[in-house]
């Protein structure tokens, strides 16, 4: 009877600490990251140092998150979902269900001049970023990179209900932005406009290195369902098992 009843201890402590695991980055604040840091969003012509998927590195992107792109008006801020899109630097034949222009440039413009975008995370797996002015030239020379955003807490109700903004260009007043946009900064997501269909993009089956990140952000949501599987039943299951431990 000792020994069942060690067991069934031992039981129960594998199990929350199964849970305590699953649920530790619930309390996590949405964040806002600030797109190269110090370096802005520029392509490697122009600032030769960039290399924003090492920027990337060792972060991690939730739903709700914002990207915070300090450029100027003569590069562009597209998102995409579509990763022959991002491969191709090419957003002039990019459909409209999966891909953004954030911001757009201003070849009118007799000068450069800052322009700062705030991109807001609101659909869970592979996201890709690129500039593709002068036939995507810049996206060639570096401006490009990739994220696997995780589920997180979720979307907060303001990143949910609304429709896309007009693409930034030299006329237009900056896109609204999280306050204090450090890299990391820990303040909560701020009230902007995302486009509605941001939550149903069109997937398609690309080659290998797609296939891989799609089985990638599969995985992300198959082990949040366990999770909250475990979340949902565990009460019971400890329950179960002692009052199992105690009449035994």
């Amino acid at each position: 009877m000792g020994l069942r009843r060690s067991s069934c201890s031992f039981s129960c402590l594998i199990l929350l600490l199964v849970v305590a695991v699953c649920f530790s980055g619930s309390a996590k604040a949405y964040k806002n990251y600030t797109v190269g840091d110090s370096l802005g969003w520029f392509d490697k012509l122009e600032k030769p140092s960039v290399n924003y998927q090492k920027w990337v590195s060792g972060k991690q992107f939730s739903l709700g998150d914002f990207l915070i792109f300090n450029t100027d008006n003569n590069h562009s801020v597209i998102q995409t979902y579509n990763f022959t899109t991002y491969k191709q630097c090419d957003y002039d034949d990019a459909q409209d269900s999966d891909t953004t222009q954030w911001s757009a440039s201003d070849p009118s413009a007799t000068e450069p001049h800052p322009v700062t975008v705030a991109v807001p995370l609101v659909k869970e797996g592979m996201t890709y970023f690129f500039s593709s002015d002068y036939d995507g030239e810049q996206c060639k020379n570096g401006q490009q990179f990739k994220i696997n955003v995780s589920y997180g807490q979720g979307l907060p109700k303001n990143l949910k209900e609304y429709t896309p903004p007009s693409p930034q260009q030299d006329s237009s007043p900056p896109s609204p932005s999280p306050s204090s946009p450090i890299s990391g900064d820990e303040d909560a997501a701020p009230d902007t406009i995302v486009p509605s269909n941001f939550n149903n993009p069109r997937q398609e089956d690309k080659g290998d290195d797609e296939k891989a990140e799609k089985s990638s952000a599969s995985g992300s949501v198959f082990s949040r369902k366990i999770c909250n599987f475990l979340g949902n039943y565990s009460l019971v299951f400890l329950a179960s098992v002692l009052l199992f431990d105690l009449m035994s």
